[in-house]
C-alpha cells in the first residue's frame, strides 16, 4: 500500500481514522465517493462494519491506496 494525500484520494482507497483518546481503536473504510473542492475535499465512505458515511479530511486521517491500484 501506497500512502497518498488527502488532495490526490481516489475512490477506491482506504481510510483510517487513528483513535482521538488513548485506547480508542482505529476506524477503517474505503472511499466510494470523492466531494468537495480539491481545496476542502470530503468523501463518502463505507467503513468496515457496512455502515456509510461522510468523512471531511482533517489531520487524525491517513490515506492509503491499495497495492493492486496505480
Amino acid at each position: 500500500m501506497t500512502h497518498v494525500t488527502i488532495a490526490a484520494a481516489d475512490i477506491g482507497d482506504l481510510v483510517e481514522v487513528v483513535g482521538h483518546r488513548v485506547g480508542d481503536a482505529a476506524r477503517y473504510g474505503e472511499i466510494l465517493e470523492v466531494l468537495g473542492e480539491p481545496t476542502h475535499p470530503h468523501f463518502r465512505v463505507r467503513w468496515e462494519d457496512g455502515h456509510k458515511s461522510l468523512l471531511f479530511a482533517g489531520s487524525d486521517i491517513v490515506i492509503s491506496r491499495p497495492a493492486t491500484r496505480t
